[in-house]
């Protein structure tokens, strides 16, 4: 038989509506609470979303909150901004939240003494000691305290969720269907996505925001993913279209190189034959032969021959990607799903580090390219697209290496650090909707192809409410850059926040409106889409530095939490984890105790009381018991796929 577990639905509704009515109550009604306390999915989300909002000293009334959802893509997961207002509704008076709150901390309690019941029963026969020993855990579990929200190893934020629904519908499906049938995190695609439209664009279009300020539409994005995540499966998928487009160019170009090339061929002979002739002659022709000849040199070296079309490198050398830049017009995109390159441009081969071809590819500042077997080029305006997925290690070297932060290339990057979805991935996932994939290459292809057309970049400006949407940027984000701001140690990243933004704008505006997007401008839709993309960034941004700055045993700490959310293991003994943990890491098991330590004292896992020994022998391995929050991903560390229940 089975019956509806012990809870108050009414209360619930209460208690949040009375936290978003007055949230200033929520930081007392947090010492009675927790989120696994809620029985619905949704309410327990609510819950944490406002104890995180309180700790971080942001606004908890329920505009600022549906706007918080929103901005992460829960909003409409929990019912949008009119489920917020029924919860306010709920309220009968603020008088007696405290009241509501023990209302909904005793059913979870009796939801705990139900639930210990049957675990109990379910744990049938076995060995004795195995069963008193799971059996004390268990009690210890429901008659421990609350636990109260863990502190955070460091002041990172919860990165959010790639916000798909910023993206233009055809991208946007191309996105979910590739995350989908990878089961890898959305943000690899998404951002793979925006690479790609920099790819098509940069070079050909920019953003006017107002007289004396333009954007150039490209970007440098970074994922920050573990190996084994299938980036190049997801890589080859997103970059297809771009080298069938490629291909493409090529194919249209190759005639008029064999053109332009006998031309050249034919004006040489010609200047040959005419120098021949002013060498054999009397002085009295000799000179009107040389002006011939003369004439005839500067004709074949007017002809240029085209260059075959080359939209893509991979792991070029700072010299490479200048030649090409100058060979291709001054665009270029370098994607790969690894992160060599950064070792590369910090003088892998060299021996110095030379970072002035990206700089300037992603100002769009004149370069100037010397060659060993031609006279110098310069590129007007480079515009240089990175797009790349690194290891976390990477990541944490790039910090280190010269010149990547005091020169301003950590600054130009849009960082992306999705959570690991390794282990827990469904198996035998349907693949891509071939609707979705051909609308994909066609998009991007046409994209490709129209601006390929454009000789000097389209100039795209905004329109006022656009432009009043950056003015509101702009003010949003001056103080947070202040020395007491929120971005005061990520400061050279902050200042070209507002940047970005209009990049991003302007790519999503090419999206929609393809090649004739060049001659609209931009509307105030397509700014707020771009914002939300740039929230989703400013906080990946925040966890990145955080990353390339992290203590080693705040590193370990992080990977033991990894491996207690994988598995969810609510309790696990020093032997179980030094047994499922890498030698490579953790050589002794007592290398495992400052990183406990340091979980113990955040209030991620507690210390079980050591059981009486008996006899001889070996003392039992010290256990832990696990924090709900990190225990129950299904409800918590994943809530978006929780809340609809």
């Amino acid at each position: 038989m089975h019956r509806t577990p012990p809870h108050d639905n009414a209360a619930e509704q209460a208690v949040i509506g009375a936290a978003l009515l007055a949230p200033a109550l929520v930081a007392d009604l947090a010492d009675i609470l927790t989120t696994d306390d809620f029985y619905r999915p949704a309410h327990g989300f609510l819950w944490r979303t406002l104890v995180e909002l309180h700790a971080a000293g942001a606004p908890g009334d329920p505009v600022s909150v549906a706007a918080h959802l929103a901005s992460t893509g829960a909003l409409t997961r929990l019912g949008g901004a009119a489920y917020l207002h029924t919860l306010v509704a709920a309220v009968p008076t603020l008088d007696n939240a405290t009241h509501y709150a023990r209302i909904v901390a005793e059913h979870a309690r009796r939801r705990a003494i139900v639930d210990l019941g049957d675990r109990l029963t379910r744990i049938g026969d076995g060995d004795a000691d195995e069963l008193l020993a799971t059996g004390r855990a268990l009690l210890a579990d429901v008659a421990a305290p609350a636990w109260p929200p863990p502190i955070p190893l460091t002041a990172r934020h919860g990165a959010p969720p790639f916000p798909v629904d910023a993206l233009p519908g055809w991208l946007a499906d191309m996105v979910s269907a590739v995350a989908e049938f990878t089961q890898t995190p959305a943000d690899l695609a998404g951002c793979l996505a925006l690479a790609a439209l920099s790819t098509a664009a940069s070079g050909r279009a920019c953003v006017e925001i107002r007289p004396g300020w333009r954007e150039p539409c490209n970007l440098f994005t970074v994922v920050v993913l573990p190996p084994g995540s299938r980036k190049s499966a997801v890589f080859a998928t997103m970059t297809g279209p771009l080298l069938a487009a490629e291909r493409a160019l090529i194919d249209q170009t190759k005639p008029a190189i064999v053109e332009a090339e006998l031309a050249r061929r034919v004006a040489s002979k010609a200047a040959e034959r005419a120098a021949n002739a002013a060498a054999h002659a009397d002085n009295a022709a000799r000179e009107r032969l040389l002006g011939d000849a003369a004439g005839a040199t500067m004709n074949a070296d007017a002809i240029t021959v085209p260059v075959l079309p080359r939209l893509i490198a991979d792991d070029v050398t700072s010299e490479q990607a200048g030649s090409l830049l100058a060979e291709q017009g001054g665009r270029l995109a370098v994607l790969s799903a690894e992160g060599g390159i950064f070792a590369t441009l910090a003088g892998r081969y060299s021996g110095t580090p030379n970072l002035e071809v990206f700089l300037k590819g992603h100002a769009g500042d004149m370069l100037r390219v010397d060659r060993r077997s031609r006279p110098a080029e310069h590129v007007d305006r480079p515009a240089l697209t990175l797009g790349l997925a690194i290891q976390p290690e990477v990541l944490r070297d790039i910090a280190s290496m010269p010149g990547f932060r005091g020169k301003g290339l950590l600054a130009r990057i849009l960082f992306s650090v999705p959570e690991n979805t390794v282990g827990r991935r469904r198996i035998g996932t349907e693949p891509v909707p071939p609707a979705v994939a051909e609308a994909y290459a066609d998009r991007l292809g046409a994209l490709v192809a129209a601006l390929d057309e454009w000789t000097d970049p389209a100039i795209m400006p905004l329109l006022p409410a656009a432009n009043a949407r950056v003015l509101d940027i702009e003010c949003e984000v001056e103080p947070r850059l202040g020395p007491t701001g929120a971005w005061a140690h990520i400061v050279d990243w902050g200042s070209k926040y507002t940047g970005a933004i209009v990049r991003i704008a302007g790519l999503l505006h090419l999206a929609t409106h393809g090649g004739d997007g060049c001659t609209r401008p931009i509307d105030a839709e397509t700014v707020d889409q771009a914002a939300t993309l740039g929230r989703y960034f400013a906080e990946h941004a925040l966890a990145a530095f955080d990353d390339m700055g992290t203590d080693p045993v705040v590193d370990d700490a992080r990977h033991i939490l990894g491996w207690i959310e994988r598995t969810a293991c609510r309790r696990f003994t020093k032997r179980d984890l030094f047994s499922a943990l890498s030698r490579g890491r953790f050589r002794k098991a007592a290398d495992l105790d400052p990183a406990l330590n340091l979980l113990q004292a955040h209030g991620y896992l507690r210390a079980e009381p050591a059981p009486e020994r008996a006899g001889a022998g070996r003392p039992p391995s010290p256990a832990w018991l696990t924090h709900p929050d990190i225990t129950r991903p299904a409800a918590t560390v994943h809530p978006l796929s929780a809340v609809a229940g």
